[in-house]
């Protein structure tokens, strides 16, 4: 695995991980009954971004570090979603 797929790897899992967090203890306009005029009853009123963005790093943290260990422990690698066959074995010369 490579710095760049390193990267991508934490990228993706910060962001699914982010989606699953926002909704977390959200108070919402409708919650609180003050509903500014114009807007959605659901909108945000408290919804502690930055708070909630360091408890996805450090969730984020830890998955990728799990996932990272199986990917280069060589327990899941590509021609285990070879369903089709077309891959070379591993080792194969090009």
């Amino acid at each position: 695995m490579s710095i760049t797929s390193a990267l991508v790897l934490f990228a993706v899992i910060w962001f699914l991980t982010f989606l699953l967090v926002i909704p977390i203890r959200l108070k919402t306009q409708g919650d609180l009954g003050e509903i500014v005029p114009g807007t959605h009853a659901g909108a945000p009123e408290i919804h502690n971004l930055r708070r909630k963005a360091w408890v996805t790093t450090w969730i984020t943290l830890g998955l990728w570090v799990v996932i990272t260990g199986i990917i280069l422990s060589g327990w899941i690698s590509w021609t285990d979603f070879d369903w089709t066959k077309n891959l070379p074995p591993v080792g194969a010369p090009d």
